[in-house]
């Protein structure tokens, strides 16, 4: 993210914050920020911050996004948004109470591959969409320190990276009304497997899975009644498509992306902000709280559970 703000046109890094100070000047110097704070509290009252990107574990983006919006600064989070609904919730309502620009950054919908691709769909290219296939599956060997499987973080598979295969199924196909899912929970009491199986009244189905277990291609297939859609490395860059309709050879669409990705966001949140938005039309709050109100259903069914919600 510094790297993307370090090259926008429209950013410029104010301010950076982190637990300690010795951190906070190490990454300022390399990143040529002039604020380097040891604390959280600071950053949010310097006068020259206008917007916070928050990108501290999970289990702290609640608090954190309450003390930026109450502070004043308009914000972007990192996926997860919260730990659950009720933690999104209130934070949507101090935003929307304070008149303040809140976004989940969920960086995959920012990229022009992802444009085009709602594109094709508006324009009905491969007809009526019956099946969505995604998965996110990484192989992380088990070490109990490590974030992703510490539940005190809210580590685990779905918040971290199923999020991502139920937002562009959300994108797409919208809420499911009926879920079937399995979860293996590991010795630490985090998912570890996740898969779903989602059906739409519609008649279309998702197809859905993410892990900490097992690698397996990032890519989704969007499949209708005249054809389908492959989005290459859906989950990390997405930059390739292929558009194959029935009866034709495929295309394959190389859509690069501009710096390291992040660039996409941020062009987001300062076009809504010049427009005087406090939401984005590509991830609207009102969608970050459903798939939140998914995610927690979901955990509920498995029986996993984080520490604040005891």
């Amino acid at each position: 993210m510094a790297k993307a703000l370090s090259e926008s046109q429209d950013a410029e890094i104010v301010a950076v914050a982190s637990r300690s100070r010795e951190k906070a000047d190490l990454f300022g110097q390399t990143w040529n920020i002039s604020h380097c704070y040891g604390n959280y509290e600071s950053l949010v009252a310097d006068p020259d911050v206008d917007v916070v990107y928050i990108a501290t574990p999970h289990n702290l983006h609640y608090e954190n996004m309450l003390m930026c919006l109450n502070a004043g600064k308009h914000v972007l989070c990192e996926k997860a948004f919260t730990l659950n609904a009720q933690q999104a919730e209130k934070c949507i309502g101090l935003a929307r109470e304070k008149g303040l620009f809140l976004m989940e950054a969920m960086w995959m919908r920012f990229f022009p591959a992802m444009g085009q691709v709602r594109t094709w769909l508006q324009e009905g290219r491969i007809g009526d969409i019956h099946l969505l296939q995604a998965d996110f599956c990484l192989n992380i060997p088990f070490d109990a320190n490590h974030r992703l499987y510490d539940l005190q973080l809210g580590g685990g598979a779905l918040l971290d990276l199923g999020i991502y295969p139920l937002s562009i199924a959300s994108m797409i196909l919208g809420q499911p009304q009926s879920i079937q899912s399995y979860a293996h929970v590991g010795r630490t009491g985090v998912d570890e497997l996740d898969t779903m199986l989602f059906a739409y009244d519609v008649g279309a189905s998702a197809v859905l899975s993410c892990s900490l277990q097992v690698y397996k291609p990032r890519e989704a297939f969007i499949m209708g009644t005249d054809g389908y859609i492959k989005i290459h490395n859906i989950f990390f860059k997405p930059d390739r498509l292929t558009l194959h309709l029935n009866g034709q050879e495929p295309s394959i669409i190389d859509l690069p992306y501009e710096s390291n990705g992040y660039i996409h966001e941020i062009n987001e949140v300062h076009a809504c902000l010049r427009d005087k938005k406090t939401e984005s039309p590509l991830m609207p709050l009102d969608e970050t709280l459903a798939i939140m109100r998914l995610m927690d259903g979901l955990r509920e069914k498995w029986g996993v559970s984080y520490p604040e919600e005891k």
